[in-house]
């Protein structure tokens, strides 16, 4: 009898041993182009709303005619600088600068050049052919498009909660800079709410 009752323990035991940890993920392919947001944090869809409808209001701009009216009708080149994270969660700062690289590029309004980490790499590879192209194909030192303007900014939050409901409030500033007089000539803001409800749990 005791040996019956200690294998029906022990089968229990694997039984629930082997439910807990065989457990499977459902995973459910999605369009990425499909808005989802699930925590309430910055997402990816932030990132690239932001991006466009900031770089929207910067091309829309009065500065934009005063550069091309300085370079006889051609395109201003700008180059983006660092945008800061100041808030209190983690943000890839890296991504929203590619979402304004792109809608930059995208905008056809201004020439764009490589930030300071790409031109090195490409100055490397300049520095090759010198030593291995031929002359015809060899594209030397000393003809690089300097930038006319470089665009920085920041990230900043603001977290409130009550409950089961929180707010968070995420504020993007960005400014362009004219290289060479640092003038700013152009200032823009983005403002984000979430309000965010934590369904309670019931047991």
């Amino acid at each position: 009898m005791k040996k019956l009752v200690l294998l029906l323990v022990l089968v229990s035991f694997l039984s629930i041993s082997c439910g807990s940890t065989g457990k499977t993920k459902r995973v459910n392919r999605i369009d990425s182009a499909e808005e989802v947001d699930l925590s309430g944090d910055w997402n990816d869809t932030d990132s690239q709303l932001v991006s466009k409808e900031m770089i929207n209001q910067m091309i829309g701009e009065p500065w934009l005619a005063k550069a091309k009216s300085k370079k006889e009708g051609k395109e201003p080149t700008v180059i983006v600088g660092k945008v800061k994270n100041k808030s209190n969660e983690h943000i890839s700062t890296e991504t929203f600068v590619k979402d304004l690289q792109k809608a930059l590029i995208g905008s056809g309004e201004v020439e764009f050049v490589s930030d300071k980490k790409t031109r090195s790499d490409l100055r490397e590879e300049v520095e090759d052919q010198t030593m291995n192209s031929s002359d015809d194909t060899m594209k030397g030192p000393g003809k690089e498009e300097g930038a006319d303007y470089m665009l920085i900014g920041q990230i900043n939050t603001i977290s409130d909660r009550s409950g089961g409901t929180s707010l968070k409030y995420y504020q993007v500033e960005l400014e362009l800079h004219e290289l060479g007089t640092n003038k700013i000539v152009w200032m823009g803001q983005k403002k984000i709410k979430k309000v965010v409800k934590q369904k309670k749990r019931t047991w």
